[in-house]
This record gives structure tokens, sequence and C-alpha cells, in this order.
């Protein structure tokens, strides 16, 4: 039996999977008439160019090879990675120790690809980074040069040499640059520096004595308002690319301050306008456009500074480190730390931010063509790996180390342009990217054979095409066959409408030289017909989830029923056979048959075949004075027996067990209690007349009485052991309560303190006289 359920299981999960692939089949559906189109609904599509192929063209490639299609008729290009460059990642031990120039280096493998991208087809590739040993740093320091920050540019001046000796450990070549700004407002008091919004004091050099020279040279100024121009500099600082002496190495840019910063909307104050290009503006090493340029958003810092590769610390004094903080959280590879007054711990800060900053890669990649996805997935170190946002990064990455990502590419259709198009991917902080190049599959190779003027498009009025007619400009139909010069296209639209309709075709078809070509369904086996395409095969009504309740056919919307069945859905069954009863009446005398199901008429019958009468237990109870008084001579009619009675016959049998039994037929059982309270049995059963018949167990079933002699024992067993149990209680309870007290009592001796000294107002009842003419003698 468990065979056959699993056998049957099987066989409705198959017949539910082939189902379900044909409903699904979106080739089909997508009505492609041409092979570009076809290969775009999605990556199972394949189409068949063989000439004169009736099917639908656009399907799967199992499909077309059952329905006739050769294996050389079927276009099913797909999509390809080629890598065009793939330099292995640096190893200083292998690849020339310590002499190697920054353009020698690798940490990101490959570094070019080329992938050929299909609708729906998701392309991958692995990327591998590897942070480099003794990697080149390049470090600009930009500092607010307000009086508040006097004493930090004392610490600054001997940055240099100090920075560079503490660094040895991370990288030999490290460059150090300088820059500052204030505000553009005057300056107070009298002797102070001319305001500017930024400076550019040192460019990027190795030398670190002259980075302290020049430093040193540097003055403190003031300005009216608290927050500064830190926005100018970090943008003239990042897009000066050449001024400051950027390299294609690790970018860090320091911005100390002890203020909070103008944004884009503050000029406005002062009646400037103009919203800042983010272009270079230094003349001389001077911002010169502060008076004319409004202050950079955060957006436009946020992209510039990854543009640029460039990765910011920002070392601020404590009162505003959550400010900075927050903009921090804003752009990319950047770090906070809190400024001090001692030069040794701006080292430490800038050490810390760096190594926090260089241990987590975070992969960016450039604005996406249309319709193109990527997806990331990380394996980093230990084993850890992550998807979606957590794909693109890998934290805790120490000089040596190397990671992996596995990047997806898809196309979901092809762009507009229809061209190739180039992404670069990179990570945030460092210079090098990887350059991607897309191809979009948009056609087939089989179009490239194309036969202009063929005969076989009407007289070589179009291309003959991966086997169909991609007709001249002015020719119309499936063969080329029509010309729009010759028959307007309002009129051949008008032909294809039904009743002056606005829908061409019924919306399930195209108009082709004046005549409807319906469209093709997924399932083969269901069709659109009919001069307009407005009749089907599938949209008949339903039962039990069949069409036309799978007794009929559908033509046109309508179900023709076969032979026996009726009704909207064919569900409706003309044999009356499954309304027999047992007595071989329709609907045992008592309703009507309707769909092969009886209706009762009766209203106290109902069931399959209007046999079973659920409210008839009480005539049990109705008739059971009658049966009692008639059998029995006992009950309430007793006197009145034979005139109130006499409606039914009844037959005696001796015992419950002789009574007649259903084998087919409605029979009610009855069981009654008589008036010495005994059980008495009998049965009746209704005829097509209404009346009865009866059938009566002679024997009854009375109950015994109770026996007197083990009830008086029990009751007066249950007496004695209950007074024994309250006695035991009693003397239980009574033997703890004296056995307290005793303890009590032991306790109180145990502590009272007496006193054996001579009572001083005691006086003895004994008094002695001593003579003294006999004192001391005896």
């Amino acid at each position: 039996m468990d065979m056959k359920v699993l056998l049957i299981s099987a066989l409705l999960g198959f017949v539910s999977y082939v189902r379900s692939k044909t409903d699904s089949n979106i080739c089909i559906s997508a009505n492609a008439k041409t092979c570009g189109e076809c290969i775009q609904v999605g990556p199972l599509c394949a189409w068949c160019k063989d000439p004169g192929f009736k099917p639908s063209r656009c399907d799967d490639r199992d499909s077309l090879e059952k329905v006739g299609c050769t294996p050389l008729g079927i276009e099913n290009p797909r999509g390809t990675v080629t890598i065009d460059k793939n330099k292995p990642v640096t190893n200083r031990k292998v690849d020339g120790g310590q002499n190697l120039r920054p353009d020698e280096i690798t940490q990101i493998q490959p570094q070019k690809l080329t992938l050929n991208l299909r609708s729906g087809e998701s392309q991958r590739f692995t990327l591998k980074f590897k942070r480099a040993e003794d990697y080149p740093i390049d470090l600009y320091f930009l500092m607010d040069l307000s009086d508040s920050m006097d004493i930090n540019l004392k610490n600054v001046k001997n940055l240099g040499t100090e920075l560079a000796r503490e660094m040895q450990h991370i990288t030999k070549d490290l460059r150090i640059g300088f820059g500052s700004f204030l505000e553009k407002n005057p300056c107070f008091p009298r002797h102070c520096s001319p305001p500017f919004s930024y400076k550019n004091v040192l460019n990027l050099t190795d030398d670190g004595a002259l980075f302290t020279q020049e430093v040193s040279k540097q003055q403190t100024s003031g300005n009216l308002d608290f927050p500064e121009a830190g926005f100018d500099a970090i943008m003239q600082a990042a897009v000066c690319t050449e001024v400051i002496g950027w390299r294609n190495v690790t970018r860090l840019l320091v911005f100390s301050t002890d203020a909070g910063f103008h944004f884009a909307g503050d000029g406005k104050l002062g009646g400037i306008v103009r919203p800042n290009d983010g272009k270079c503006h230094l003349e001389n090493n001077m911002y010169t456009m502060s008076n004319y340029f409004d202050y950079p958003s955060i957006s436009q810092l946020v992209d510039t500074l990854s543009d640029n590769n460039i990765q910011t610390i920002f070392a601020v004094t404590q009162q505003f480190k959550d400010l900075y903080q927050e903009l921090s959280a804003l752009i990319p590879k950047s770090a906070v730390g809190t400024l001090s007054t001692n030069s040794s711990n701006v080292i430490q800060l800038i050490i810390d931010a760096y190594n926090s900053l260089s241990s987590e890669v975070i992969l960016e990649n450039s604005r996406l063509p249309e319709n193109v996805s990527i997806s990331y997935i990380s394996h980093c170190k230990n084993g850890v790996s992550g998807k979606g946002e957590n794909g693109r990064k890998c934290s805790d990455i120490s000089i040596g180390d190397e990671v992996m990502f596995d990047i997806e590419i898809t196309a979901k259709g092809c762009p507009s342009k229809g061209k190739s198009e180039t992404i670069k991917i990179n990570p945030l902080g460092f210079s090098e990217k990887v350059e991607i190049i897309l191809n979009f599959i948009c056609e087939c190779e089989c179009r490239k054979e194309g036969i202009q003027n063929s005969p076989e498009c009407s007289d070589g009025n179009g291309t003959l095409e991966c086997g169909i007619c991609r007709c001249n400009e002015g020719r119309l139909g499936r063969l080329c066959e029509c010309s729009q010069d010759e028959v307007p296209t309002d009129d051949l639209d008008a032909k294809c409408r039904m009743d002056n309709k606005l829908d061409i075709c019924s919306n399930n078809g195209e108009c082709v030289c004046g005549t409807c070509e319906c469209k093709k369904r997924e399932n083969p086996e269901e069709r659109y017909s009919g001069k307009f395409c407005e009749c089907d095969n599938f949209n008949c009504d339903r039962s039990n989830n069949k069409l036309c309740g799978g007794h009929g056919r559908c033509e046109c919307k309508k179900c023709i029923c076969e032979a026996n069945y009726t009704g909207s859905a064919c569900d409706c069954s003309l044999n009356t056979s499954t309304c027999l009863a047992s007595n071989k009446l329709i609907c045992n005398g008592r309703g009507i048959c309707e769909c092969g199901v009886c209706k009762c008429t009766d209203q106290k019958f109902e069931g399959p075949t209007c046999e079973i009468c659920p409210n008839c237990s009480r005539i049990c109870n109705q008739h059971k004075d009658c049966v009692e008084c008639r059998q029995f001579r006992t009950g309430s009619k007793k006197e009145t027996c034979e005139e109130d009675c006499r409606s039914f016959n009844i037959t005696l049998v001796k015992t419950k067990e002789e009574l007649p039994q259903p084998n087919g037929q409605p029979i009610n059982k009855c069981k009654e209690r008589d008036v010495d309270d005994c059980w008495f049995f009998f049965t009746y059963s209704t005829k097509n007349d209404d009346s009865f018949d009866v059938f009566v167990a002679d024997i009854k079933e009375c109950p015994s009485g109770p026996d007197i002699i083990p009830i008086v024992a029990g009751v007066v067993t249950g007496i004695v052991l209950i007074g024994l149990a309250l006695l035991l209680i009693w003397k239980l309870l009574m033997i703890i309560h004296d056995r307290r007290e005793f303890t009590k009592f032991e306790k109180e001796k145990m502590n009272a303190k007496w006193d054996t000294a001579e009572n001083p107002i005691y006086k003895s009842a004994v008094t002695t006289v001593v003579n003294p003419k006999y004192e001391g003698k005896l």
C-alpha cells in the first residue's frame, strides 16, 4: 500500500513539474520576431534558423530539437570571460626586494578583463588583493592656522623627521607635504597673517628637514566666526594633483583643526552664491576663487576624495570629535583621532589611523551601464565570507595577506546604445584599478549570413536572415508580401478589428497585411483562433481544476460537453446510477437526481441517496409508550393502548441480538427504559407509505439490586479508619508540642544566671555570744 502511494505521489510530482516547465516557458510567451529579440528574453532561449521551420522558432534548445530543428540550425550564443592582463600580485622576496618602483608594485589581480554578456546570464571571475610590503605613502598635512591652534603648530614643526623615523617599519618611501587654511574674513588682532581659504605651503617631498623649515615659517591668524574654510582646503588639496605632487600610491590627507567647518550654502551669508565647481584654482599656491565660489558640499567632498583615492584622517580636538565622527561616517576610508599638544601623540594618531584604514579593503565600482548589475562575495582571513554589502570588504588585513572576491556581473537586456561599455573596480584608498570591458550579445551570428533581396521574401522585398524575412522599408508581412503604399496602415488595422473595437486582433495577435496572425502560447496545446484571434481553447470554465471538468473540449471560450454531461463546465452528469439508493429507488424516492447528485425533497432525509434521517431518533421516544404497552402491557398508555397504538405492526423476537440488522436497509435501533427501570430493545423501519415495521426483543435488561453487606462493612471500616487516623494525627501534634516546650525550658534553664554572693540584708537565726573572760581559751 505504501509503495502505491509513493508511486502515485512521484507521478503527480512529475506531472506538476512538466506542467510548471510548460507554464514558465517565457521563450514562447515573449513572441519574439527575430533571433536578436529571442536571445534577449533569457539565457535558456534559443532560435531555430532552419528554413521552413513551422513551430515557434524561439524556445529552449531541447524543445527545438524535439520538434525537428537541426542541431546546426540552433542559435544559442553564450557569454564569456577573457582575462586580458593578469600580472601576479607583488611578492618582494621574489620580485626584486626593495628595488621596485611604485608603478611596479601590484596589489590587485587581474588588471583587465573582457566580458561578453548575454541577457540574464551571469559571468563570474575572481579578484585577488594582497596588501604589499613597504608600499609608498604620500601624506599631506592640512592644518588650521587660527590662533587657537598655535600650540599644535609648534608640534607639527618637528613632525616631518619624527614621522619618517616612526614609519620606517611601515614604509621606507614616505613623502610629506603641508598646507594650511583659515577663512575668508579679516584677521585679528593686528599682528597676524592675512586671511586666506587655502594655501599650499609645501608640495609632497621626502625631505623631512625641508618640511620642518617651511612649517616653522607659518604664523597663526584669526577670523570673525568660529567655523573654518576647511572644505575649500580639502577640495583644492584633492583635485590639484599635479601641484601637490600626488603619486599613484597610498594617499593620506591629515586634516587638523579645533573648530567646525563651513559647507555649501554658508557662502550666501557673504553674498557668494555660485556652487563650487570642484576644479583646481591655485595660483602661486594660493586658492584664488574663495570669494567667487561657495564652499563645497559634503557629497562633493565624498565623490572627490573617492575619485582621487585619498584616505582622510581627521585630527581634531575632543570638543569636536563627535562632529567629525559623523562626517567620517559619510566619507569612505576615513578615520577620526583626538588631537593632543604632544607631538609624539600626533605621530601615533597618524600611525594608528593609517593602520586602521589600510587593514580594511573595500571594493568600489564605477557607474554601471543601463540594465547591468554587479554582486560581490568576499573570502577573507580565517575563513570569513560575506555577501551583499559585506561581500565588498574584508577587515583585519595585515601586510602580505591575500584575500579573494568572487564578482558576478549580469546584464538584463541590451543597453539602449548597444555598444561596449567600460567599468572599473578599485579598492577604496588604493590607486590600482581593474578595468572591465563589457560587450553585449544583442544579435545572433546568423544575422551576418543574411541574404539581401532574397526571393524567399516575396521576390526580393526583404533580407532572409536566421530563417525569417527582415522586410525592406515600406514592406510588411511575414514574407514581406504587403506594401504600405498600396494599402494604408490605418485600413490594414481596421480589417483586424472586430466590430470596430479599438483592440487589434483582440490583443491576441498581430495585424499583418490586414489579416490577424495570432500569438503562440507557451503551451503548444493552447491556441488562439478566429478571424480576429477572438477565440481560444483554454479560457473555458473549469471544474475540479480541470478544463471543462475533464468531460469536454474548449472551443472559442465555451465547453462542448461529452455525452451524458452538461453544464457550463461539463460538470453536470446525466447518469443517475450514482443516485440509486439501497432499495434501488432513485434518491430513495425522497428526492430528485441532478448532475448525478441527489437533492432530497423530504426535509427529514439527507445523505447521498436521501436514506439518512438524522432526526428520526426521536421516533424511538415517540413510540416507546406504544411499544411498551402493546408488548409488555405496561407503561403510561396501558389503559388506552388499543386506541392510541394501532398505527404499526409489532413482530416479537426473543433477544436483542435477533433484531433485524441494516444490511443495506434503513433500519433504526432503539433502546428505552420502562417503568421498572429495565431496558427494552426494538427496531423500526420506514416504508414508502410512511408506515412503520417494529421488531421488539422479549428479554429486557434489568439492573440488579445493590449488595447491602459490603456497603455497610465498607462504611463501618471507613469510619474506624478515619477515627484512627485522626487519633494518630492528634497524638503526633501533641508529641511535637511537648518537645518544643521542653526544648524551650532547657534553653531558658541554660541561660539563667545564679549569683552565689551573700545577701547583705540577710541575718542568720543563730546568735553566738562570747564570754570575754574566757576569750581565746577552750
